[in-house]
């Protein structure tokens, strides 16, 4: 590949290349991530339920949805970007992003169309997911070809600090439009803004990818007629590529997706709901941290190119087994310090029969259930005493006190009665400290697995299958371990009714991430693809 007369970058080109690549995937991340950002108020215009924990749980359905057909666009657009090239393939991604995006913001709600609302949304979110499903792979590739291997590492945590900078995006704009809003109108028609804002970003977008160069190492393998005939095919028989998609599906998508997830979207959520933290507080804090732990991406990117692709994964794959869990236990104990000294000085005990709780069903069918959901919907933890046959009926007990329980709507009152508040709360200095730090912790642990994996990936296959072989894998492991995330560890905590439980999904995708890593990732080697054996 480098023996072709073709055109070499010079430092200037590459700054553009890396300015325009992560400024296009802040872009597309932005449009993907504004849903996630508006979750709650997308539930409302769009899957609205009385049950509230449907609610919630039907729009992380639908954000699982988009990433669910990302391995869909992977393989699409894997095979033009193997066959056309690079930069014309993220230019249609970016553009199918953009008009989707933007498609959202246009949707009359539910209560004007019905049942098609949300079939629309289902179907736009789909178009999202087989864009990023070409997106990711095109700029890290593209990137990774323009760079030299000494700062390969360097140059590619751009993208990946990128993908963060989305999310912040996404809650940049949430937040200024809130503020320049008044509440009526915002909950009126003034969230749809930030996704017709995705039309002007998709413009600038294209103005700067449009001035961009095909990649140099793409230019040689035309020349050179090494363009693969069937790169999905080709990625699967190349030798040892099939041990290569499993390591970088399991071993690097699945469990660096699951940790960043975790810290910010699992963070928000953690806030906003069960801690009953001021949403805009809440969007302020996270948003802060995830703008500062994008330092820790280009850190760990730069660090790989001294001591290797794989090190900083592993440690951070380690450190995190070790401090997901206190993490998160040292922001809910200041978090809101009165509902945590509530809980624990008056426990909430349920008993009766048949006690179980359907976080997808309508309406519970037991009066026990109805209670449980209640109290899912409050955010307060829970334990059940029993749950046998027998005739319909539940009993609580706060702080070992029997309370009236046959209508769910008398919980609350007794509950703030026993110390229990519900409303909506803003931090003290200190505590807003403690949160920030703690998220900190969670973006570097974030950054070190993802910062050096766009230079892993690009490295650890064979330039002519190299987009299919790298977006295949990524969004196998990013879209169904972390783009379901949101949605099993929800219907974790509504199931047990703790509040912490459902990082044990994240704790065990980690771990197995952790042991694939440690056991079957192999550190790639500077020119080991010179040479091309047959398929």
């Amino acid at each position: 590949m480098s023996n072709a007369a073709t055109y070499q970058p010079t430092a200037k080109d590459i700054r553009m290349v890396i300015a325009a690549s992560s400024a296009g995937t802040i872009f597309e991340w932005y449009d993907f991530f504004i849903y996630g950002t508006l979750a709650a108020i997308i539930g409302k215009a769009f899957f609205p339920s009385d049950n509230a924990t449907l609610e919630v749980l039907l729009v992380w359905a639908g954000f699982a949805v988009g990433f669910g057909f990302r391995p869909l666009g992977a393989v699409l657009f894997g095979f033009l970007g193997d066959r056309l090239g690079r930069k014309y393939t993220f230019l249609v991604t970016v553009t199918l992003m953009g008009i989707a995006t933007a498609g959202v913001g246009m949707i009359p709600s539910a209560v004007t169309i019905g049942i098609a609302a949300p079939i629309i949304v289902i179907g736009l979110r789909i178009l999202q997911g087989l864009a990023l499903g070409g997106e990711y792979g095109g700029a890290a590739i593209y990137v990774a070809e323009h760079s030299p291997p000494e700062k390969r590492g360097y140059f590619t945590s751009f993208i990946q600090a990128s993908v963060v900078g989305g999310f912040v995006l996404s809650l940049i704009v949430v937040l200024s439009c809130k503020a320049a809003m008044s509440d009526d109108l915002w909950n009126a028609w003034g969230w749809r803004v930030p996704f017709l804002l995705s039309l002007l970003l998709l413009a600038i977008s294209l103005w700067m990818r449009l001035k961009l160069s095909e990649s140099p190492v793409f230019q040689a393998m035309k020349a050179e007629g090494e363009i693969a005939r069937n790169p999905l095919k080709e990625s699967f028989t190349y030798p040892g590529n099939g041990r290569r998609i499993f390591v970088a599906m399991i071993g690097i998508a699945a469990g660096l997706t699951v940790i960043w997830y975790t810290a910010m979207f699992s963070g928000l959520s953690f806030l906003k709901g069960p801690m009953k933290v001021d949403d805009t507080a809440a969007e302020i804090i996270v948003g802060a941290a995830a703008a500062l732990g994008m330092a820790f991406f280009v850190i760990a990117g730069r660090l790989s190119d001294r001591v290797g692709r794989k090190k900083p994964i592993v440690w951070g794959y380690a450190a995190t087994l070790a401090l997901l869990f206190p993490l998160f236990w040292w922001m809910g104990s200041v978090a809101n310090p009165g509902l945590e000294a509530a809980a624990a000085r008056a426990p909430v005990v349920v008993t009766g029969s048949k006690c179980s709780f359907d976080p997808f069903a309508k309406q519970q069918a037991t009066a026990c259930g109805k209670t449980l959901g209640e109290l899912t919907r409050l955010g307060v933890p829970y334990k059940v005493a029993s749950s046998g046959g027998g005739v319909d009926s539940v009993e609580i007990h706060i702080g070992g006190r029997s309370v009236a329980s046959e209508d769910p709507a008398l919980l609350q009152p007794a509950l703030e009665a026993m110390g229990y508040s519900f409303e909506k709360q803003i931090p003290r200095p200190l505590g807003v400290a403690v949160i920030l730090l703690a998220l900190l912790g969670l973006s570097a642990l974030s950054g070190f697995t993802y910062g050096p994996v766009a230079a892993l990936l690009s490295e650890m296959f064979p330039p002519h299958v190299r987009y299919s072989s790298l977006s295949i894998p990524y969004h196998l492991g990013t879209g169904y371990f972390g783009g379901f995330l949101p949605l099993i560890a929800s219907y974790i905590v509504a199931k047990t009714g703790n509040a912490y439980a459902g990082l044990w999904y994240t704790w065990t995708v980690v771990l197995a991430a952790f042991l694939v890593t440690v056991f079957m990732l192999k550190e790639p080697v500077e020119g080991q693809w010179d040479k091309r054996p047959a398929a």
